[in-house]
C-alpha cells in the first residue's frame, strides 16, 4: 500500500479498556501512548485516560510522534433530543478539530446492548421506520457540522446496535447523504456475520464512501460459545473475542488488496480490545505492526 496515502494508528483500548474500565486499570496514559510509539505506529484515537486539555495532550503525543486520527462518538438520537446530540457532537467535534484529526467516527447507541448484560445476538435492537428516520436524519446533520470544519463524519457499524448487519448498514447508507461516510470495521463486521464472505462485500459495495478503517481480528470459538451461551458482548470482549490483526480467521490479505487498488486514503487503525493482563499490549502491538508491514507493505 501506498505510504504517502495510507497511516497507521492503534487505538488505546489494547491498554485501557473505556467499557470496561477494570481491563487495564493499572496502565497509564503515558505507557500507552509511549508504547504505541515504540511498536511503531504515528496515530492514536483517543481513551478514557487521554488529557481533556488540548495544549497537554498535544504535547504528549508530539514527543512521541503521534497524532490523533479519530475519537468515537457515540450518538444518542433514539433517546435524548437532536439538540442535545448536537451539542454534544460540536464539542467533540471541536476537541478534534483542534487535535488534527480529520474523523469523526460515530455510532448510535441510544438503545445499544454493547454495555449491557444482555446476549449480545438474541438481544440485538432492530429500528422501526422512525428510528431509522430519527437516526439518518440526525446523521445527516452531524455530516454538515463536520464538513463546516473540514472533517468527516463516519459511521460505525458496531455489534449489538441498530447498524450492525450488511442490511443495516446498507438501510442507513441509503438514507444518509453524501457527507456521511462509513467506519469499516473488519472484526465487526464478521463477528455479526460469521463470514467473510459479508465482510468483503460490505467493503467493495462502500469503498468509495469509507473514511476510516479498523482492523481487528476475530477468534470465531470465541463467538461460537458467546452464541451458544447467549454471552453479552463485553463477556465476549472478556473471553477473547476480538484480537490484532493475524491472530484470528480474518483474511487481511483481501482487505489490503481491495483497498489499495481503490485508492483509499486515510488511516487503518488496529483496534483489537482485549484484557492486557492476557495479551500484552506492547507484545500484541509489535506483533501488529509486524503482521501488517508484512502482509500491506507498510
Amino acid at each position: 500500500m501506498d505510504k504517502s496515502k495510507v497511516k497507521l494508528g492503534i487505538a488505546p483500548i489494547g491498554w485501557t479498556n473505556d467499557d470496561l474500565p477494570d481491563l487495564g486499570s493499572e496502565n497509564t496514559f503515558e505507557q500507552c501512548v509511549s508504547e504505541m510509539a515504540l511498536a511503531g505506529f504515528t496515530g492514536s484515537e483517543v481513551g478514557n485516560k487521554y488529557p481533556k486539555d488540548v495544549n497537554v495532550l498535544r504535547k504528549a503525543l508530539a514527543l512521541r510522534n503521534i497524532e490523533i486520527c479519530n475519537a468515537w462518538f457515540g450518538a444518542c438520537f433514539t433517546t435524548k433530543t437532536k439538540k442535545e446530540v448536537v451539542e454534544e457532537f460540536i464539542a467533540h467535534r471541536d476537541f478534534l478539530h483542534a487535535m488534527g484529526a480529520k474523523i469523526i467516527g460515530a455510532a448510535e447507541v441510544g438503545n445499544s446492548i454493547q454495555g449491557l448484560d444482555k446476549p449480545i445476538f438474541a438481544a440485538k435492537p432492530v429500528y422501526t421506520e422512525e428510528q431509522w428516520e430519527i437516526v439518518t436524519s440526525g446523521y445527516n446533520i452531524l455530516g454538515e457540522l463536520a464538513k463546516e470544519k473540514g472533517m468527516k463524519l463516519a459511521c460505525h457499524h458496531h455489534m449489538g446496535t441498530g447498524i450492525q448487519t450488511p442490511e443495516e448498514i446498507d438501510k442507513f447508507m441509503s438514507m444518509v447523504s453524501k457527507d456521511v461516510y462509513l467506519l469499516f470495521d473488519t472484526g465487526h463486521i464478521v463477528y455479526s456475520e460469521d463470514s467473510q464472505e459479508a465482510m468483503i462485500n460490505v467493503l467493495v459495495k462502500y469503498i468509495d464512501r469509507i473514511a476510516h478503517v479498523h482492523l481487528k481480528d476475530v477468534r470465531p470459538e470465541v463467538v461460537k460459545k458467546t452464541k451458544d451461551e447467549g454471552w453479552s458482548f463485553l463477556q465476549g470482549v472478556r473471553a477473547g473475542t476480538f484480537t490484532i490483526p493475524g491472530d484470528g480467521c480474518i483474511d487481511f490479505a483481501s482487505v489490503f488488496n481491495l483497498l489499495e487498488n481503490s485508492g483509499y486514503e486515510g488511516y487503518m487503525v488496529v483496534e483489537a480490545e482485549q484484557d492486557p493482563a492476557l495479551a500484552d499490549p506492547l507484545e500484541y502491538a509489535i506483533r501488529a505492526r509486524k503482521y501488517i508491514a508484512e502482509n500491506a507493505g507498510l
